[in-house]
């Protein structure tokens, strides 16, 4: 292995405490190796801060003696800590904890070893009924600034810790040559290596320590971008993303995956262009999950690469929360479902009675819709349409097409603009919102509510434990404007 890398100098590191400052240009760095921050060495007042509240994404907010705002990471409210500065801002600076001066009863022992480095869990210093009451305060926050009465705010989540069901592993080898395989640390692009996750389901966190081993021991590891796992109902699944094959490689890689029982495949070339099944050769006979439907378990094909929310639990609960709150359709309602997947919602919809147009913007997921389609059968029916959900003319279109009664929107984190855009101009009775963003969910939700729609149910879902990513489901009703009052007759 001594030929994969020429070993690089060290780089300098500071050894200053307390509060300081960091110049933009080093603030870009990050983290160094190790877990420590790289800052300027020249002090700054004062060495101490009282924590006041969580910002949005978690992070301490605090305020100086002359009233400039500090974001700490990995502080609480209530807490007095030292604080490194890394990033100076004209109206704010972003700080990390030195030391701990008073700590929060609301604080916990991060369950992860990695929680210094890694950037995945960011929250996991709060227990877990505080960050879900604080991710369900942020969503209320959020939509309190529209003016309209918002109902009580649901919390759907699970008690496992060991939820995440599919992942990406960085690959990288360091100037010494060392194989890093793991995660991103936070603010910063380089790899933090890991041998555990805490919040991968069993079944993908076992394989951690035999990949890390098997990449080591590849003749050309540097052609592995990155691993992702997944975890189905016939098991778990690794697929490679390489530049190009290597033959020797590929024997190490499919004796590994017959060893471990997994399934194994691999796409080829930048950008990533040619997929393959290595082991089984062909692929396997199928992989499926599980999700609720009103009358018992309903069963959706995937293949790698098709979204599917990382929380199965969690998912399942949402899947259940929109059959609650929409009920069994009445009179062969139509329902249009818009950024549909693989069917998550649009399956169990139709089999609860709606006439369900299921649309989708990658060819191979709608593929995979109607292939999920056929076990609804019909009548009720399910279509599925591929469409860009981001373009006003093929929105419209669609919206005047489908004649709704139901629109089910899951959009990615950019949001359904267009669309809310053309659903206040063509209202339909009920839009279920589900969304993964909250700036793009409060943008679109101020167009349903100028629109003449009105909020009357809400659920924060904790999708991801431990993080401050929220995620949101919302039913609007439109409420048909009231006519004028007639005025009363003048005396003649």
């Amino acid at each position: 292995m001594s030929g994969l890398g020429k070993r690089r100098p060290p780089r300098a590191r500071s050894g200053t405490s307390g509060l300081t400052r960091q110049s933009p240009a080093k603030a870009s760095s990050g983290r160094e190796s190790g877990g420590a921050y790289a800052t300027d060495p020249t002090p700054a007042t004062p060495a101490e801060l009282r924590i006041e509240s969580l910002a949005h994404d978690g992070r301490g907010i605090a305020h100086t003696p002359q009233g400039k705002t500090v974001f700490v990471e990995g502080a609480l409210p209530g807490e007095v800590v030292q604080v490194a500065v890394h990033r100076t801002r004209k109206r704010y600076d972003e700080a990390h904890l030195r030391s701990m001066i008073t700590a929060s009863p609301l604080r916990v022992r991060p369950p992860c070893p990695y929680i210094d480095r890694c950037g995945g869990c960011d929250l996991q210093h709060l227990g877990r009924q505080a960050q879900r009451e604080h991710k369900a305060a942020v969503l209320g926050e959020l939509l309190g600034r529209h003016g309209d009465e918002i109902p009580s705010i649901e919390i759907i989540a699970t008690e496992a810790q060991a939820y995440r069901r599919r992942a990406r592993l960085g690959v990288r080898l360091d100037g010494e040559g060392r194989v890093q395989l793991g995660f991103r640390a936070r603010r910063s692009h380089r790899l933090v290596s890991v041998s555990s996750c805490t919040v991968l389901v069993p079944a993908l966190a076992t394989l951690l320590p035999g990949l890390h081993q098997l990449v080591a021991s590849l003749e050309a590891p540097r052609q592995v971008g990155h691993l992702e796992l997944l975890e189905t109902e016939q098991g778990s699944t690794v697929v490679i993303r390489q530049l190009r094959p290597h033959p020797g490689d590929l024997a190490r890689w499919r004796d590994w995956a017959q060893r471990n029982g997994v399934f194994l495949a691999m796409w080829q070339g930048r950008p990533a262009s040619i997929f393959e099944w290595v082991e089984p050769q062909g692929g396997p006979a199928a992989l499926t999950v599980n999700v609720p439907g009103p009358r018992g378990e309903l069963r959706l094909a995937l293949a790698p690469g098709d979204f599917l929310q990382a929380n199965d639990g969690v998912n399942r609960r949402m899947v259940q929360t929109a059959l609650d709150w929409l009920g069994d359709a009445s009179e062969r309602q139509r329902l249009l479902d818009l950024f549909a997947g693989i069917g998550n919602f649009s399956v169990p919809l139709a089999a609860a009675g709606y006439d369900v147009v299921a649309v989708e913007g990658q060819p191979a997921m709608v593929e995979k819709l109607r292939h999920n389609a056929d076990q609804v059968g019909g009548p009720p029916s399910l279509e599925a349409r591929q469409a860009n959900l981001h373009d006003d003319t093929q929105v419209r279109r669609l919206l005047e097409q489908g004649r709704a009664d139901v629109v089910v929107l899951d959009p990615p984190r950019e949001g359904a603009e267009a669309i809310c855009r053309e659903l206040a101009q063509r209202p339909v009775a009920r839009v279920l919102y589900i969304a993964c963003d909250p700036a793009t969910l409060a943008r679109d939700a101020a167009y349903l509510l100028q629109g003449g729609y009105r909020l009357t149910c809400a659920a924060m879902a904790d999708m991801f434990v431990h993080t401050s990513h929220l995620e949101s489901m919302l039913l609007f009703e439109y409420r048909e404007p009231q006519s004028p009052r007639q005025g009363v007759a003048s005396d003649g």
